[in-house]
This record gives structure tokens, C-alpha cells and sequence, in this order.
């Protein structure tokens, strides 16, 4: 059941990156293009995930423990410190020139094209490189 739920998760994510239109850089890119050909679309995008989060955290939260866990998994850590900071700043960078980050990136794997997997083989590269170099 677990799995199932997991599957079903992943594909409606997959869908809602879709029909969004977050799989195409081009959106992502004209977004940040704030002075150019700037599309507001991907505002709209962001504020329903931020509504749907906040509601679902507030009725999630409501119980003792997730549906397949003791407990839920929150962050131990609260402070911010160098790795986070540099860690948020590589993926803005890398967000604002490839217009890709990793959950569009993968969905858009299902289409074929180079782009999205020479992205994807880098993506992973560098979250080998992070482990590498970690303190």
C-alpha cells in the first residue's frame, strides 16, 4: 500500500508539473526575465503550491504520526550556516540558466529529449560532487 501511494504521489506530481507548463525552461526562464519577456504564469503556480501546503500542513499536522511512520521526520536543524546558504545559491544559479530544477527536471525525462537528460546526468554529478566534498 505504501509503494502504491508513493507511485500515485509521484505521477500526480509528475502530471501537475506538466499541465503547468514547469517542464518547459522556457516558462521558468521568462519568469526570471523580469525586464524582458517576463511571464507572470509561474506565480500562479508557486502561490497554489504555497495555499495547498499550507492547508495540508495544517490538517496533516493535526495527527500523532504520518500514515506509514511512527513519526514524522521534520528537519533537526534550524540554524543557517554556510552549506545551506552555498547550497541555495548553486541551485538558484543553476535554476536561473538551465530553467530546470530537479523535480520539472525529471518529469520532463518522460519526453525524450537531450536537454532534460544531459541536465539530469549533471544534476547527479554534482549531488555526487556535494557528498565528496561534504565536512
Amino acid at each position: 500500500m505504501k509503494l502504491l501511494l508513493v507511485l500515485v504521489s509521484g505521477i500526480l506530481f509528475g502530471l501537475g508539473l506538466s499541465f503547468s507548463n514547469m517542464i518547459n525552461p522556457t516558462v521558468v526562464l521568462n519568469f526570471l526575465d523580469v525586464f524582458g519577456q517576463w511571464d507572470p504564469s509561474l506565480m500562479f503556480v508557486m502561490a497554489g503550491a504555497l495555499i495547498t501546503v499550507g492547508l495540508g500542513f495544517k490538517w496533516i499536522f493535526k495527527r500523532k504520526a504520518p500514515l506509514f511512520s511512527d513519526e514524522f521526520h521534520l528537519p533537526k536543524l534550524k540554524n543557517i550556516d554556510q552549506n545551506l546558504v552555498s547550497g541555495a545559491v548553486i541551485f538558484g544559479v543553476g535554476w536561473g540558466l538551465a530553467g530546470y530544477c530537479p523535480g520539472p527536471a525529471l518529469a520532463s525525462l518522460a519526453y525524450g529529449y537531450m536537454e532534460p537528460i544531459i541536465f539530469c546526468i549533471a544534476m547527479f554529478a554534482g549531488f555526487k560532487c556535494s557528498q565528496l566534498v561534504k565536512k
